[in-house]
């Protein structure tokens, strides 16, 4: 009995040892299982990191869509061109149908979209299945080729050649009929040519002042669809846009009365051109803000949005006023359109080319803002400009 007893524990005990042993095996085997997993893991998220860094440094807006056509990811640029519309070009039909295509053939399918808001885009959109799919579940990616600025260029070569020889004719057709009066009955009449030279001068400075605007209007169409984003110094600048118009101001007798809020906010802009929206805007009121008995008085104000006639992210409002003759109501739509004028007359006679407040409307279309003109016969006129605030003093 009792070496039947020490024969049973040897075995118990070798079968302890034996199971220690597997055990000791199969730790092992868990814990290389488990450096291998986490190698993999660690593999992947490298992976997924690459991956994210060249979609997000991508220079083209680019989305990254899962199996139910929904964005899982969208880079910065797609997010600096789109923002909070991404989902509205997403369901643009042009591009909507390309994406089912693209998904349904397992092949690349490109669409050409117009996009209204927030300024008029032409984009090429360019879908792409992936297969095997990304690493986070990404079935297609979206390329959004913006073409705004090929098409702005054709444009503005047609719009420059059609609108040059247009307003150039009259005072071109002028200077070459002094020219053959020079030349003609007035060669022997020096006061008559001086006159005619006063005149020819003037006609020549028009044409130049009309050059000058044509390509302004065309620079800024160019890159309406890019929105600025650097911060302006608002009060900064229009400080130092009313030193510059200071000669004029004596000159004409005419009085600018400034008030401008302590608390005004910087505005994400593009500091040269809204130099020159402050320069049109004061310029306007300056030429047409005069009665035939009393010079122009003008009031420039600017002051933190408020009201519900402005959108409800923070901004400042840039206004200029007059208390001129006014402006008759069926022509306040019409302001900003190329070359429209109330009285053609007195505009060419005070030296505008009828492209000012198109120039500001484009300005302030790029810059994502609002304009507005409000004018009472006999009252005067108050042109108003929105801009939003840089979101980072918002």
């Amino acid at each position: 009995m009792a070496l039947a007893l020490a024969i049973l524990a040897a075995l118990l005990a070798v079968a302890g040892i034996l199971a220690w042993a597997r055990a000791e095996r199969l730790a092992r085997r868990v814990e290389r299982l488990t450096r291998l997993a986490a190698r993999d893991a660690a593999d992947l998220d490298r992976l997924r990191r690459a991956d994210q860094a060249i979609v997000e440094r991508l220079p083209d807006p680019l989305l990254v869509l899962d199996a139910r056509r929904a964005v899982l990811r969208a880079n910065h640029a797609a997010q600096t061109a789109f923002g909070a519309d991404i989902g509205a070009v997403l369901r643009h039909p042009g591009l909507r149908a390309a994406i089912e295509r693209a998904f349904a053939a397992g092949a690349t399918e490109t669409a050409d979209l117009s996009l209204p808001v927030p300024v008029p885009r032409e984009v090429r959109g360019t879908v792409v299945p992936l297969d095997p799919p990304l690493a986070d579940g990404g079935q297609a990616v979206v390329v959004l080729s913006d073409r705004t600025r090929e098409r702005a260029v054709e444009q503005m070569r047609a719009d420059f050649v059609a609108n040059a020889s247009h307003e150039l004719r009259t005072p071109l057709a002028s200077v070459l009929g002094f020219i053959e009066t020079l030349r003609g009955p007035a060669a022997d009449d020096p006061p008559a040519q001086q006159r005619f030279l006063a005149i020819m001068a003037e006609q020549a400075s028009r044409m130049n002042r009309l050059i000058d605007d044509l390509l302004s209007l065309s620079r800024v169409e160019l890159t309406e669809h890019e929105a600025p984003a650097d911060p302006v110094d608002l009060p900064a600048l229009i400080h130092r846009v009313i030193a510059g118009f200071e000669p004029r101001l004596q000159a004409a007798g005419a009085t600018l009365e400034l008030a401008l809020a302590p608390d005004l906010a910087p505005v994400a802009g593009d500091a040269d051109q809204l130099v020159q929206v402050a320069q049109n805007l004061l310029d306007n009121a300056l030429k047409y803000g005069a009665t035939q008995t009393t010079p122009a008085a003008l009031t420039l104000t600017a002051a933190p949005a408020d009201g519900a006639r402005w959108p409800a992210r923070p901004g400042v409002l840039l206004s200029v006023a007059d208390r001129g003759p006014g402006i008759p109501r069926a022509h306040l739509p019409r302001l900003t359109e190329r070359f429209y004028r109330v009285d053609a007359g007195r505009s060419r006679a005070a030296g505008g080319t009828g492209l000012g407040l198109a120039i500001v409307k484009h300005i302030v279309n790029r810059h994502r803002g609002q304009l507005a003109i409000d004018s009472t016969e006999g009252e005067g006129t108050t042109v108003t400009v929105w801009l939003p605030a840089l979101p980072s003093a918002a």
